[in-house]
């Protein structure tokens, strides 16, 4: 018949050939895939980030260099913003008799990674270097600190004297921002270089350079007993490290994307965090604008405001809706009322305009980075006052613009609500010497209770005037595998890598 091989039969012997060959093939598929997929190794800890902007302590501007720095670095303290309490780390003490003059005294054996002692003329240098520099972080220095001198009596004493008394000292002191850099780059001012390779003074090292879209290595100076002695970074998208966390193959994910905001909380019921980040959003109103010199007209604008629906989209899960204007990273205790042009309130909105003759359209003003939300929050004000309102980007002029509200993104390098406060006022053009003297009092006396309710009392007269109203405060996230342990985050720094056991 057609069709039909000429053997009906195989042989036995070929037949248990071709099993053979085939059992093999499958066995080194099988290998193969094992061998793809790394095992866990003990005290080494895979951790999947961004591709942070830079490893300057003074230039940082996401939350993977904080977390990176943080790991790098030892801070001259800790401080705790909810309490206005300060721990010595690098520093020994910290002290002033009159809150103008301070004196931070160092640990005697403080050493960068290179060997080289970590003295007081490090941070005076370093600071001098980040005053000139102008980095991200700079305005620590220049804009919350403000000293008129800055000197190092001895190799272990740092003397600061500001340009009036401030308390918030310790706050500052606190910011990555005025972490030291090493002699040798200092000298050098190979910047791009250093970063690549940073020399801190901290409780892990660069095991190898960082690599620019891959990622890096940093092991333990001192080992812990439990604690992760390497750390290895892979650089790539957060949803795709997400799924490698709940596959095994990675085991902390420190950003995690909107898409899996809500899986989040069955996939990792009890291995996740949530952090509050220091930066925030707020809606500011040009008071030179005769349009909006009535407050009234002001809290209508913040009311129509659907916060809720501008975290869960266009800013994707990665942010809270407003509860006052200091944001939760650098709150002094809790709100002791509710903040009213916090609340959506559609109702009242319309009521409040319709207090006083407001005339359209209305441009609202957003700068680089703020678009997609900027629209969706213009249509959100214009369908409740029905006002046409169109959102549109700002130039580059230094000035805020006259004619319309505009959007401001604080981006904080302290914990001190002084920065701010001040920031804030000073965005909105707002001058007023209630405001003013309240800022003063707060700032003339130590971090404690009583300079937190001041600063709370200052806010509350933001709140009232409303040349800014509060939109956002940002979060972080992170999800990690079964075998990681005493996962602890910060607002300054985010997840403190120290303290992970594995």
């Amino acid at each position: 018949m057609q069709g039909v091989p000429r053997h009906k039969h195989w042989p036995v012997a070929a037949g248990r050939t071709r099993l053979i060959v085939v059992l093999a093939v499958l066995l080194l598929g099988i290998t193969g895939c094992a061998e793809s997929s790394e095992p866990a190794k003990p005290g080494v800890l895979t951790v999947g980030v961004r591709e942070p902007a830079s490893l300057l302590p003074a230039d940082l501007r996401d939350q993977a260099g904080r977390m990176l720095v943080g790991a790098l670095w030892t801070p001259l303290v800790d401080y705790d913003a909810a309490t206005g309490k300060s721990t010595p780390r690098a520093a020994e003490s910290v002290s002033s008799t009159d809150q103008l003059t301070w004196e931070i005294k160092l640990r005697a054996d403080g050493r960068f990674h290179d060997g080289t002692p970590v003295t007081a003329r490090s941070y005076v240098d370093t600071w001098h270097t980040v005053a000139d520099e102008r980095w991200a972080g700079s305005g620590a220095l220049t804009e919350v600190l403000r000293p008129v001198a800055i000197t190092a009596p001895d190799e272990h004493t740092v003397r600061i004297v500001l340009d009036r008394p401030f308390g918030q000292v310790p706050a500052v002191l606190a910011s990555p921002a005025l972490l030291p850099l090493p002699a040798s780059v200092l000298a050098s001012r190979d910047w791009a270089g250093f970063a690549a390779d940073p020399i801190g003074n901290g409780p892990f090292r660069m095991a190898e350079p960082w690599r620019r879209g891959a990622g890096g290595r940093i092991s333990r100076v001192v080992e812990a007993a439990g604690k992760a002695r390497e750390i290895q970074f892979r650089v790539g998208a957060s949803a795709a490290q997400y799924d490698q966390v709940k596959a095994g193959s990675l085991d902390l994910a420190s950003e995690v994307p909107g898409e899996r905001h809500d899986a989040m909380h069955h996939d990792f019921a009890d291995r996740h965090a949530m952090w509050p980040l220091p930066e925030a959003g707020y809606l500011a109103f040009p008071l030179s604008d005769k349009r909006f010199e009535d407050a009234a007209v002001r809290y209508a604008f913040a009311m129509a405001v659907d916060r809720a629906a501008l975290a869960a989209d266009p800013l994707a899960h990665q942010v809270d809706p407003a509860r006052a204007i200091l944001p939760p990273g650098v709150a002094p205790g809790e709100r002791s009322g509710t903040c009213r042009p916090c609340l959506h309130d559609q109702a009242a909105a319309k009521s409040f305009l319709g207090q006083v003759a407001f005339a359209g359209p209305v441009t609202l003003y957003f700068g680089a980075g703020q678009e997609q939300w900027a629209r969706t929050l213009a249509d959100q004000i214009g369908t409740a006052l029905a006002v046409e309102v169109t959102a549109r980007q700002r130039g580059d002029e230094a000035n805020a613009p006259g004619d319309g509200p505009f959007l401001v993104t604080r981006a904080l390098s302290t914990s001190s609500p002084y920065e701010v406060l001040a920031a804030l006022a000073k965005s909105a053009g707002y001058a007023d010497d209630g405001f003013a003297q309240l800022l003063a009092s707060a700032d003339s006396i130590g971090a404690s209770a009583d300079s937190g309710q001041l600063y709370r009392l200052a806010e509350n007269q933001l709140l009232r005037d409303l040349p800014v109203a509060p939109l956002w405060s940002g979060h972080g996230h992170a999800v990690w595998a079964a075998r990681v342990h005493e996962v602890t985050t910060a607002p300054l720094q985010g997840i403190d890598l120290a303290s992970i056991s594995v």
